[in-house]
């Protein structure tokens, strides 16, 4: 167990029913229900221990981790939400070959340990929504839902018995009602509490209402990061893979995938509308670069200038985006 007088770094392994509490990386682990019971007891137990409890860590775990990082970080705590494929890295780097959900759980202590000496500490901690950036995630998240039902009830029709086609056609009717009442709702929602930001992206081209549902809903980062780490945190930043003499091609990935494929939605739309957009990917074709490899630097260069935007609090102005990457 932990001395008295050491920082504790709590590492949590999540999973649908359970959380798997470790206090350091050799010490047994305790379980707890992922319920209202269970963070109760779990912020109770942590708060004993104030002010030696350091940070606590949880892998992203499709948002089953959501409600523990929302309960720990509004009793005071230091969390910090990390991508799985790191933490699974940083297991098997330090010989955690074993999988098992203690294991997890004291292999994330030992990542917590880690990273809170980082230079990297103050960046990775994990920030709470606004209850208006959480309602319109809510929306955004069961809006993609109703979407994949009517994308698999209209697969459904062309092969349907004759019987059964009544029936999905009246449902298909029913989720299309109500997607459009979530786009109505999220469109007052966001001229009732995000009317200053987007007044600022205001002639924008490629930023529709669905762009700007996403990124006021999943990236309230924007506007208080620099370029390069916001690109980084939507994972449309270039990353090298050189080694020795080896130079490798420049790749994407990780990173928020919906706002990604919003952002891929608008560029495709501001190549074609934007002078300066169009003028930047034409440059990068003629230059050889793959049409996917160009458009995904449209993406980079979109998200940058509304990150600028946001970040310097004046509205967008054509010709905006020759220096926004500066």
């Amino acid at each position: 167990m932990t001395n008295a007088d050491e920082l504790i770094f709590v590492g949590i392994d999540v999973s649908k029913a359970t959380l798997e509490v470790a206090l350091d990386d050799s010490a047994k682990t305790r379980t707890l229900g992922n319920d209202e019971a269970g963070l109760k007891t779990l912020v109770a137990e942590l708060s004993a221990m104030r002010p030696r409890v350091a940070v606590v860590l949880l892998e992203a775990t499709g948002g089953l981790e959501r409600a523990a990082a929302t309960a720990l970080c509004a009793s005071g705590f230091a969390v910090m939400v990390v991508n799985p494929r790191q933490a699974h890295d940083f297991a098997k780097a330090l010989g955690y070959l074993a999988k098992t959900d203690s294991t997890d759980a004291r292999a994330l202590s030992h990542f917590a340990r880690t990273l809170y000496h980082s230079d990297r500490r103050e960046r990775l901690l994990h920030r709470l929504p606004t209850p208006e950036q959480e309602l319109l995630l809510a929306m955004v998240t069961r809006r993609a839902q109703l979407v994949g039902m009517r994308v698999a009830e209209g697969n459904r029709l062309n092969g349907a018995h004759p019987s059964q086609r009544k029936s999905i056609q009246a449902m298909l009717k029913q989720l299309d009602r109500q997607i459009g009442q979530i786009d109505d709702d999220a469109d007052r929602h966001l001229k009732h509490h995000f009317k200053d930001k987007l007044a600022l992206l205001k002639g924008l081209k490629g930023v529709g209402a669905g762009t700007q549902t996403m990124l006021m809903a999943a990236l309230p980062e924007l506007g208080r990061l620099s370029q390069r780490e916001i690109a980084k945190l939507v994972g449309v930043a270039p990353l090298n893979c050189d080694s020795g003499k080896f130079k490798g091609k420049r790749t994407t990935w990780g990173g928020r995938a919906n706002v990604r494929a919003a952002l891929y939605m608008a560029a495709l739309s501001a190549v074609r509308y934007d002078p300066c957009l169009r003028a930047f990917y034409e440059r990068l074709v003629q230059a050889g670069k793959p049409k996917k490899v160009a458009l995904t630097a449209c993406m980079h260069k979109l998200l940058t200038i509304i990150n600028a935007v946001i970040r310097s609090g004046k509205p967008w102005q054509a010709g905006y985006p020759q220096t926004a990457g500066v």
